[in-house]
């Protein structure tokens, strides 16, 4: 029998807008900022163990988070997270 004994996922996430709205770089870049901080709050309200590994913002303001994270609430992370 094959069981998960612990797992977290490596993710690059690109927080950016449509070019088409119309919004400048400030504009967008605040946008995005809003965007990543309700997905990091997201993921405190799910109990989400999560490393921010990169978070670097692009010259058009889009952002680029590196993230580690938990997979799912069962699985241990001990060893990802130290």
């Amino acid at each position: 029998m094959k069981r998960v004994k612990s797992g977290c996922i490596c993710q690059t996430l690109l927080f950016s807008q449509k070019s088409d709205l119309g919004l400048s770089k400030n504009e967008a870049l605040e946008t995005n900022r809003q965007e990543v901080v309700r997905y990091k709050s997201s993921m405190e309200r799910s109990r989400t163990k999560y490393v921010i590994l990169e978070e670097t913002v692009q010259d058009d303001g889009s952002i680029l988070i590196r993230i580690k994270k938990q997979i799912n609430a069962t699985t241990d992370t001990t060893e990802y997270f130290n």
